[in-house]
This record gives C-alpha cells, structure tokens and sequence, in this order.
C-alpha cells in the first residue's frame, strides 16, 4: 500500500516534490536539531488521489490516527482532552511557495468541553483560551465549512464598536465567549449544521479542506501568474499548536535572513506580541520591528538570531522564517528559501558569492531574466518629486502611477480597459489577487514586510507601499484621506516603493540605473554592481549570441551600447513609411514599367542612406536585412477611408480626386480576406518587378559606400515566408545578379550571404531541401506560431486568450513563451534537418520569443546559434543565455 503521512522526524528537504515546501522544510529543521514543534506531513500524492476520485486514499484515516497517537503519546496529551487538550495546526503546503492561497486552520481539538476545564486551566487564561476557540470557530466555519468570511469579520468589527476596543486585544474573555456563540450561531445558519464538537472530525474534515483549496480560484490565479503546474497538489502538515497568544510574553513573528526588499544584510521582520502567526500576515494589528523582540524576550531573541545563521549557512540563501515565542520559549514554525525583489536578488547573489557561500555559476543562477526586466524598468525623476501624501514601509520597489481603486473587481475592470491603477486597501486577502494582478502599485494602510500584500507584490515584481498608517482607508465610500487630503477613486497618484512613498499625482519617470549601466557603463551603487558582475559572468560562460532587431540607427547604436553582437532582423517595411508613402503609392499605381522604375529609383537612394547608416552603427558586426515581408496595400490609405470620400464626393455633385479614385481602384483590387496568409514575403517579391532588385541593390550600395568609408560592413539578405526551396532559389538568381552588377560596378566584391526565414510549418518540415539555397536560418517564430496554431494574433489575444488561460488550455500565451510541444518541435525538425543537408548552417531566431527567458534556454537546448529580440530586451537575452549554458553542469 502506497504510504501518505510522514513525520517531521522521516523527512528532509529533498522530499518537497512529496511533502510539500513547508513539510520539508520542517523536517529539515528538526534534522538539524532546532526547536520545532512535533508533528507530520500528509503527502501530495495524497492530495492528488483525493482531488482525482473526491474520496480519501485508502488507508488515509488509519495513517492519520497512527501519527496522531504517536504525538499524543511524545506530549502526554490526547487530542481534545478535556482537562489538558493537545490542540494541532493543519495548514497548507504546496511543492512552490504559494502565500496566503491555500487554507490554515489553527487550534484544530478545541470544543466546549476542553476551552474552559482544559485550555484555560492548564495555561491559567481563561481569555487566552477563548481567544484560541474563537480562531478556531473563525476559521473552520470559512475554510472547512464554506461560510462567507466577511460574516465573521463583520461580527468582530460590530462587537468591538459595542464594546469600545480598538482591536482585538481589547475584548476581554467574557466577550470573546460570546463572539464564539455569535460565530457558531452563524455557522448554524449560513450551513444549516453546528460546529463540529468531535477533535477527531475537526481534523479529519480539515485536511481535506486544505485539500480542496488547492484548487480555489486565488489559487489557481496565482498558479496561472507563476506558471506552477496545477497537478501537483498540496501537502497537509498537521503540527502540535504552540501558543504566541499567552500574554505579553509571548507572540509570533516572521523573520528574513536577510532584507528581502533590497537584500541588505541585518535583522529584518515583524513580531507582534500576544498573537498567533495568522495576525502577523493578515494586517489585523501593526507589528513592531523583529529588533524590538531583542528588548520584550531577550533569550528567544539571541537564539532566532543564532538559528537564522544557521539556516542561511544551511540553505545557502535568504531563509524566510516564522516563529512563535510562547511564554519566552522560542519554537520555530516554518522556514523556506525567500521570496525577493528583482533588487535583492542581484545584491543577495552577489554577495553570496562574496562571502563563499555560492559559486559564480551558482550566483548567476539564482537570478533571472524577468528580475533583470523589472530593474530596467524607470524610476520617478528625483528633481518632479514633491511633498508626499504619506509615508509607510517600501515592501516592493519600483515606481508606479495610476488611478486609485479600492477594490480587486475594479482594479480589474479598469485594467482590462487599458487604465492603470493602483490598489489601495487597509490590508489585502488573498482574494484581492486579480486586483494586485492588474494593479501596477499596491498601497496598504496597515502590516509590514511580511504581510500579505508585501509578499504576493514582491513574487509578482509589482511596486508595493505597506503600512501607511497616516491614510484612512473608505473602502465603502470608495476613497482615502490624509490629513486633510481626500483621494477619491479614480485620482491619479505615484507610488514609489523604494523610498515607502506616495505622491500626489503623476511623478515623471526616468531611466534606471541599471539602464545607465547598460547605456554608459557606470556603477554608482552595489546594485548595479551585481547587475554587472551577473552580465560579465553570464557573457563568460554563454554559448549562444545575443542579436537586436533594429531598423534605425539609433536604435542599432543603442542595441550595441547594450550589448548586441549584430542585428537579426531589420525590417526594410518600416523604411517605406512616413514621407516616402507617396513613392510606394506611385510604384503600386504605375501604368507602365518606365513609371514604376522611376518610384523605385526614387525610393533606392533612402533605402541605400537607411542602410548605410545601420552598418555604420553596428559595424563590425553581422546586419541580416529582411526584404520587404508585409502585403502592399497596407502602405495604402485605408480602404473605407477612401471609399467614403470617393462616395461623399459623388453625392454632393462633384467629381472625385482622381487620385482617391485610382488608389480605390488599386485597394480593392489588391483586397485579400486573409493578408497575412496572401501577397507578402517572398511572393510579394515574384510577382512586383524590380522590388526585390531595388532593395538588394540599396543594400550592395551601402555595403559599397561604408567600405569606401573605412567601414567593415557584414549585410545578410534574409528573404521571408518561403514554403518551399523553389520560391528562394528564383529570389537568390535575382539576388545574385544584383549583387554581381553592383560588385562589377564599384570594382570590388560584395558578398553578402542569402538566406531565409522559416516562419511557416512547410518551411520547417522541408528545411533539408531549403538549405540546399539557404545560408543561413533565422526563425520568425511569430508567424510560425500563428500559422502552426491557427491564430490571427491581432484578433486571438483579445477574443478568447484570457478564456484560454482561465481553462488550462494553456499556462501562457504561445506568443509569449514558445509552444515547445508544437512550435519548438518544428524549430527542432529544421534544426536537425537543415544541419544534415548543409553542415554548419548558421541558423537564430528573430520573433519576439528572443526575448523571453524560458524560450531562450529552449534555443540554447536546440542548438541555435544566436537569438535577436528589441533592443531594451537585449541584457535580458544575454543573462539567460549564460544561465542556459549552465544548466546540467555542476
């Protein structure tokens, strides 16, 4: 019989696939020996079976009841025992960190029998007992038995004003007894069933409620955002209870290692005396400094500090830890490797490495690509900055403008609209997470670096204000004030979550540091000192190479300040449009050969200037130039535009312009259903004469001129959508012949190699025979998704992607991250095949996937030679090139 419950004492950390994060990670801990409370893991595989029939595992009861009384038996307490009840915690446990997604359910055995004769007596608090039982009522009656938890919260928030307390701690036990009757009462009515009196029902039931969170809708969300694959499953860690709600001398806190905001190093946290860990996230009180615990319990202080060094010496990186300090007695609850900002994570690894704790590599690959991305993000410009609103702690950085919102459903709709927004609540849930998704900023009046908000905004990148405790938070009348400032839904303020600011208004936003770095190579801090130490190490070990698709010069210069080896694409489209419009219209309304000769001679000489400026910009290096890719018609004005004048002139009397006329003339008859499938590309060039001739020679030209210059220039000819080898071998005759005249011409050699671009399924499946024309491949992965799927981008993204996502068809969007099943396995058959018919055929990718991280390590597995992306993605694309190259190495 497969086994599904483990104790702490069986495990390790090298079992998170089976008993979750947290489960391991207790184990780990009491392997080394540390003040862990006793308990066990229920397994995922446990968690998967149920989910996959909706009954227990066999067994499952039996195993449970097993570890119990063997816990029973080590503290000499049975559970739910009515003079000395032993009182466990059941939470939540998945293989990846998932905060505040799934369920807890804390003082798991308490009933009426064991609150007042056994809890009560034996800690010698009766409020502290009905504290306990309450939690518990709370808890079980949201989690376990479905009821709305805005009922309990409300009915805490009603006796508190009844009874004049500003928080929780200021109802005694008398009204405590009474919430829980109010709580029990609700849950009779919201259910139509009482609160389970029996401990052993209590557990049974809540296991498998954290079972069943693991697919709840936050869950799934946050699942979606962090492409963490939903079958998996969680873990259940049932655990003895140790109590931070005894008195004063007690409480429950949660620590970093480190600074998980800027990765400094130092004693970072929050504590909250006489409460349990819940209240620590949840933002129901502020917390104090984790220092101040130095001065409350001095002893259980100097131990934390002492097992946080040994966890991170242990762990090698920034430990998360949480604790509860029970009547001076430290006990150590959970600990796991930290979320971090971008910041920290590049100062953290960092100094890792300097302190001999990681190796480079092992540095280099504890950052990220989407890290490096944010940290390029811009910052507010420090001379517009003005007098802040509020202050409060700066739990994710970054700088973010947008409309105050005041809940998650409006966030969302306005984020759906194109608006920015920015979150504010006293404190966010779990079930804000949509709104925190589409927020750019979250602001909070209430909690700290550790609360709720301030972990999900940092996993997420999103700039994040805690604890603002100088707004007043209306989320009913749907605005915030400050002193004597009202901030209203809808009024634009900044939020800057380095400093723990909140401005008024939109602050101008300036280049980051780390762009500056890129741009200038300057290191004004340690930050961009790591950045820097990350890039020249991933440059170091990196195979693949790093290209931009630029189409101007200053953006091919500014992609070579950051640090690309060439260009992979340049698009000769977008140097037909502006002023030089009216030639492409005369080429397309020419009558006879001699007039579209003279449109085209007149476009040859701004052709040769634009190329002639972008190998200057990237001289030395390779410049693959793409022939002109899109249908014609779309230089034309646009077609019901033109219709409409034609029309509105006929129907006042006059005669229309006979150049609307002739260009509606050339429109409808150029009209495709589907012009991404129709005249473009290579076909465009077979059938337009002298298009391909004039380009090709613009290109020679230039070549021409930059050598005459001094210049060492190295054009490529890339000719799009080809589906077969026909279509490219009538293009390179063309080619050739151009190239040859222009090299006969200027009375040197102009080779510039000729090849193509595999964007459609034909063309990958039949590479072999292409190659046989092609030197070289570059990979339009945008089209070839599109035509691999089926999908017209345009329309798909918007139509039903968000459908898509919602139902699992697919984590993210197939033009974000290659399709490896579909799409890569055509970039694979290409590979292999174009190789075996031309032995070292240079070959990269140039769509949008160039760069994204986890679609770079697929290039790098497949063999591809570079990878080319938009300049500003450029460092992102070079980082995770050297972490590819990494990966199966020690």
């Amino acid at each position: 019989m497969v086994r599904h419950v483990y104790a702490f004492a069986e495990g390790g950390r090298e079992q998170a696939d089976l008993l979750g994060g947290k489960g391991a990670n207790l184990a780990e801990m009491t392997r080394l020996g540390l003040p862990v409370p006793p308990g066990f893991v229920v397994t995922t595989e446990a968690c998967r079976a149920f989910l996959a029939t909706g009954g227990e595992p066999p067994g499952l009861s039996r195993e449970i009841s097993d570890h119990l009384a063997a816990l029973e038996r080590a503290a000499g307490r049975r559970l739910g025992q009515r003079d000395d009840p032993l009182l466990v915690s059941v939470r939540s446990g998945a293989r990846h960190s998932m905060p505040g997604m799934m369920e807890t359910i804390l003082d798991v055995g308490l009933n009426d029998d064991s609150v007042l004769g056994g809890l009560a007596k034996s800690a010698g608090d009766e409020r502290f007992a009905r504290d306990s039982y309450r939690r518990l009522v709370q808890m079980f009656g949201c989690t376990v038995m479905g009821v709305d938890g805005a009922l309990f919260e409300q009915a805490l928030e009603d006796l508190k004003r009844d009874v004049g307390a500003a928080d929780d701690l200021g109802l005694n036990a008398v009204d405590l007894a009474g919430l829980v009757e109010t709580y029990k009462e609700l849950i009779r009515r919201e259910t139509g069933e009482p609160f389970p009196q029996s401990p052993a029902e209590q557990l049974q039931r809540a296991v498998l409620a954290v079972f069943q969170s693991w697919n709840v809708e936050r869950a799934r969300l946050y699942r979606r955002r962090e492409h963490i694959p939903d079958d998996l499953g969680t873990a259940v860690t049932v655990q003895t209870m140790v109590f931070g709600n005894l008195g004063p001398d007690s409480g429950s806190g949660v620590a970093f290692t480190r600074d998980p905001a800027t990765g400094r190093s130092g004693v970072y946290g929050d504590y909250l005396a006489n409460a349990q860990g819940e209240d620590v996230v949840s933002g129901i009180r502020n917390t104090v400094p984790l220092d101040e615990l130095a001065r409350i319990a001095p002893e259980a202080y100097e131990q934390l500090r002492r097992n946080m060094e040994t966890l991170e010496a242990h762990y090698r990186d920034l430990c998360d830890i949480e604790f509860t300090v029970e009547r001076g007695r430290l006990w150590m609850l959970q600990t796991r490797v930290g979320k971090r900002t971008a910041e920290a994570a590049f100062t953290i690894a960092s100094a890792l490495a300097d302190e001999g704790l990681v190796s480079a590599d092992e540095a280099l690959d504890r950052v990220h690509g989407d890290q490096l991305a944010r940290l390029m993000f811009p910052r507010f410009d420090a001379s517009a900055v003005r007098e802040p609103l509020a202050h409060g702690v700066p739990a994710s950085p970054g700088a973010a403008v947008g409309a105050a919102v005041f809940d998650s459903a409006e966030a969302v709709r306005r984020g759906e609209a194109g608006e920015k927004v920015v979150l504010v609540r006293e404190e966010t849930t779990p079930d804000d997470l949509p709104g925190m998704v589409a927020a750019q900023a979250i602001l909070t009046s209430r909690g700290g670096k550790t609360s709720h908000a301030a972990v999900v905004a940092r996993g997420m990148g999103t700039v994040c204000v805690c604890g603002a405790e100088e707004i007043t938070v209306d989320t009913r009348r749907r605005r915030f004030t400050v002193g004597g400032t009202v901030v209203g839904e809808g009024t634009v303020i900044s939020v800057d979550g380095s400093a723990g600011a909140v401005y008024p208004g939109a602050v101008p936003l300036v280049d980051s540091a780390v762009v500056r770095y890129f741009e200038t190579g300057e290191r004004p801090d340690p930050l961009v000192d790591a950045v820097a130490r990350a890039m020249e190490h991933a440059d170091g070990v990196r195979r693949l190479g790093v290209r931009a698709n630029a189409d101007t010069p200053e953006d091919a210069a500014r992609a070579r300040r950051f640090g690309a080896e060439g260009i992979g694409l340049c698009r000769t489209e977008h140097m037909f449009l502006g002023d030089r419009r009216r030639l492409v219209e005369a080429m397309i309304l020419a009558d006879d050969d001699a007039e579209r000769d003279r449109a085209l001679e007149a476009l040859l000489p701004l052709q040769r200037q634009d190329f002639s400026g972008i190998l200057d910009a990237m001289d030395g290096l390779p410049v693959t130039i793409r022939l002109l890719d899109p249908p014609l018609h779309e230089f034309l004005p646009d077609r019901m535009e033109l219709a409409v004048r034609v029309a509105t002139a006929e129907a006042q009397g006059g005669a229309p312009d006979e150049h609307d006329v002739r260009l509606l003339d050339a429109v409808n008859r150029m009209h495709e259903e589907n012009p991404m499938l129709g005249l473009r590309g290579v076909r465009l060039g077979l059938v337009a004469p002298g298009l391909v001739a004039m380009q090709v020679r613009a290109v020679a030209e230039a070549v021409v001129e930059r050598r005459h210059a001094g210049g060492d220039p190295r054009a490529e000819i890339m000719v799009p959508l080809i589906d077969t080898v026909e279509e490219l071998r009538l293009v390179r005759e063309e080619v050739d012949r151009v190239l040859a005249d222009v090299a006969a011409e200027a009375g040197m050699p102009v080779d510039c190699p000729v090849g193509t671009m595999i964007e459609l399924p034909r063309a990958a499946l039949t590479a072999g025979l292409i190659a046989e024309e092609a030197e070289f491949f570059s990979f339009g992965t945008n089209d070839l998704t599109q035509t691999t799927w089926g999908f017209s981008r345009d329309d798909v993204e918007a139509a039903f992607f968000s459908a898509y996502l919602d139902k699992g068809v697919f984590t993210v969007s197939p033009f974000e991250t290659i399709d490896r099943k579909g799409v890569g396995r055509l970039v694979e058959i290409a590979v292999r095949e174009g190789r075996a018919a031309r032995p070292g055929l240079h070959m990269g990718v140039c769509g949008e996937h160039g760069g994204d991280p986890e679609s770079v390590h697929f290039f790098h597995t497949v063999g591809l030679d570079y990878v080319s992306c938009s300049p500003f993605r450029v460092p992102v694309a070079r980082l995770e090139a050297g972490r590819a190259a990494l990966e199966g190495t020690e």
